[in-house]
């Protein structure tokens, strides 16, 4: 097994799932190391995504863990034959690995579910807007880093014009909408944006008015990838210190509920589509 020196987030997310489907079967690393043929330093590797994992490596263990989920285990699979490192390694040495990590993950989303409440979703905004948002980060960033941040953000909205790329639906409170980041000039610019980004086929972006009456959830800011199976989901939050990744099966069935009851206290496309215009001519 190749020793891997920084480990891809599907890669580390491979481990973390072998992992989980372990202790679901009730064994310690030493006894399913028995079983797989290997030492529990080893398997304890392949968990942490230190080490690589190969496809015959993951239907054995599936086999050894009683595992019966057949999705499960092809997306698993998958994740192992899948080995070209994505355009994000351009950023390595220069961006957080967690914003890296983000990029990677939404590349193999099968579907892209944002909720706002206060910010554009960053796969929506336009290069003036989010200049102006990481000029009001704290702690300041230097300004390489703040264009090395906008190009990269720029470079994730790749994903919405390649073909066939995944569905992508976006909540975003008026509140949102209302915010003037950089002046009424940018603030216009980026609601044209919107309303061009939301006549895109595979694209729906829904605003709670501020008539709504109610605002499921804390207000805070939501990004959700749907894997191949539900299990492999990832739920992703802002931070003041960055992105906070969530894959428990639990948490990951709450973000679910939040997110329907978001869109159904929502206007509905035309609706939204009507606000963001009539909130646009107003500045």
């Amino acid at each position: 097994m190749a020793r891997r020196a920084a480990p891809s987030a599907r890669r580390t997310r491979l481990g973390a799932e072998l992992r989980k489907l372990r202790e679901r079967a009730g064994m310690t690393t030493t006894q399913a190391a028995d079983l797989l043929g290997t030492s529990s330093g080893q398997l304890s590797n392949m968990e942490v995504a230190r080490f690589g994992v190969s496809a015959e490596r993951v239907r054995v263990a599936a086999h050894t863990y009683s595992c019966t989920d057949q999705a499960l285990i092809e997306a698993l699979v998958s994740m192992t034959t899948d080995r070209k490192r994505g355009w994000w390694e351009e950023y390595r040495e220069i961006l957080p690995p967690k914003l890296l990590d983000l990029a990677e993950i939404e590349h193999h989303g099968t579907a892209l579910h944002a909720a706002h409440s206060i910010h554009i979703p960053g796969l929506l905004q336009t290069v003036d807007h989010a200049r102006e948002i990481y000029r009001q980060a704290v702690p300041d960033l230097p300004p390489p880093e703040i264009e090395h941040r906008v190009s990269y953000r720029i470079k994730r909205q790749e994903v919405l014009y390649r073909t066939s790329p995944a569905p992508y639906r976006a909540v975003i409170h008026e509140a949102a909408l209302r915010m003037r980041f950089g002046g009424p000039d940018i603030a216009r610019s980026q609601l044209r944006h919107l309303l061009e980004m939301s006549e895109l086929p595979h694209t729906a972006i829904r605003v709670i008015p501020f008539e709504a009456s109610c605002y499921p959830g804390s207000g805070q800011s939501l990004y959700y990838v749907r894997g191949p199976v539900p299990v492999l989901d990832t739920a992703q939050l802002d931070q003041s210190h960055g992105p906070v990744f969530i894959d428990a099966e639990s948490q990951l069935a709450q973000y679910r509920l939040l997110l329907e009851r978001l869109n159904a206290a929502s206007l509905n496309v035309e609706q939204s589509q009507e606000l963001i215009h009539k909130i646009a001519q107003s500045l």
